[in-house]
């Protein structure tokens, strides 16, 4: 069963991502929020201490961890990896979205490789940075509807296609690709492959000019009879029917959750913004008093850190689920779509509840609300996630509902 607490064990890690965030990521988050695409140099070494805390066998809090099927399922309740990152990446966000994306070797592409990647290709891969390419200017959403093509070729297949709003894409060392072996057997014939910075006919078309984030590169490729080894197809190469889109998805069920904790993360530090702008205007929120007896601006904090609670703690079962092996589709996207939505709603009624100070850069709320949205659309928008928790509850196909 899972605990709702912290786990002991995780604490001295949520306390250094806490400072982490506190120290550096806050420190410049409007310096690189304005110097949109520059990289932030401050991150080096915050990333090669993580990465030697992670070789120690204690991650940092933003490790790129994954959900593999395949491994033993021990007694009990386990508290591991997914959980721990999610813990980190909610105290790391609570700083900076954009910085978080901007991690070395802690891109989405990491979180693949984790998931489906055999043995060899994780040795192989270790220690590199890797962004995931999905999005397609003629498939946004529908991630089946996928054209970029791979074509065996021998000992390599060619890939052809374009690819858009890759995060870190330019900075990555490597980019997860999907594309399909054969259109004609739909869904069940993507699959995702490794190509490596600098394979001839994987070129960088442009970076993009962006809302929020901006600390983070996101990129777009056009490949053209891009040559990859047949050693980096992830997962199986086989197409099988019957199991359909099951093989990459299961990518989904260990960043969706990513997500929801970046949304987690930012939501709280809207709100304890917010609690201390009314603090100083003096007015307290009262737990212990009904809200329709208070002020009506801590009457609407109340709602929103209702709210709020609820997508940290479906955030929490998802990793916790992924933790313990136990089948997490349905709760990775209920994750993601209720702390999306949250993060989006609580960001801009406290821009509204701040008033002045919500709305100018005196204070980070105004970054804040530009960086929210991102996190109610990508890995999946909002009625993406509503219509998977349909199928799921329901007991319905992609092809019976839509």
């Amino acid at each position: 069963m899972i605990h709702l607490e912290t786990p002991k064990k995780f604490r001295p890690l949520v306390d250094q991502a806490h400072q982490v965030a506190r120290e550096i990521f806050r420190a410049n988050s409007r310096k690189y929020d304005r110097a949109e695409h520059a990289y932030p140099k401050e991150l080096d070494m915050l990333a090669s201490v993580m990465d030697g805390m992670d070789e120690a066998g204690a991650r940092g809090g933003a490790g790129a961890s994954g959900v593999r099927r395949d491994a033993q399922v021990s007694e009990g309740n386990k508290n591991g990896s997914n959980l721990s990152t999610c813990l980190g990446i909610m105290e790391l966000c609570w700083g900076d979205v954009g910085l978080l994306l901007a991690m070395p070797r802690q891109g989405l592409g990491n979180s693949a490789i984790a998931s489906v990647a055999n043995e060899e290709q994780l040795q192989r891969f270790a220690g590199r940075w890797a962004a995931m390419a999905i999005t397609e200017p003629g498939c946004g959403s529908d991630s089946a509807n996928i054209r970029t093509t791979a074509v065996l070729d021998g000992d390599h297949y060619v890939l052809n296609g374009e690819k858009i709003y890759v995060t870190s894409g330019d900075r990555a060392d490597l980019v997860v690709v999907w594309a399909t072996l054969d259109r004609a057997k739909g869904r069940a014939a993507i699959k995702s492959f490794v190509v490596e910075k600098g394979t001839p006919g994987f070129e960088l078309v442009r970076l993009e000019h962006k809302l929020g984030i901006r600390a983070s590169d996101t990129a777009a490729f056009v490949l053209k009879d891009c040559r990859v080894p047949r050693e980096n197809l992830l997962g199986d190469p086989e197409v099988n029917v019957e199991k359909g889109f099951a093989g990459v998805m299961q990518t989904f069920d260990n960043t969706r959750p990513l997500v929801a904790s970046m949304a987690v993360g930012l939501t709280r530090a809207c709100l304890e913004h917010t609690a201390k702008v009314l603090k100083d205007a003096g007015i307290t929120v009262d737990y212990d008093r009904p809200a329709l007896t208070q002020n009506s601006a801590a009457a609407t904090l109340l709602a929103l850190e209702a709210d709020y609670e609820a997508a940290r703690l479906l955030t929490l079962q998802a990793a916790w689920m992924a933790d313990n092996r136990k089948p997490n589709s349905l709760q990775a996207s209920m994750a993601k779509a209720k702390a999306g939505r949250t993060c989006v709603d609580v960001a801009l009624k406290c821009v509204e509840i701040c008033g002045a100070l919500g709305y100018s850069e005196q204070a980070l709320l105004e970054k804040w609300a530009r960086d929210a949205k991102i996190l109610d659309i990508f890995e999946g928008t909002q009625q993406i996630q509503l219509l998977i928790v349909a199928r799921r509850l329901l007991g319905k196909t992609s092809a019976e509902l839509k």
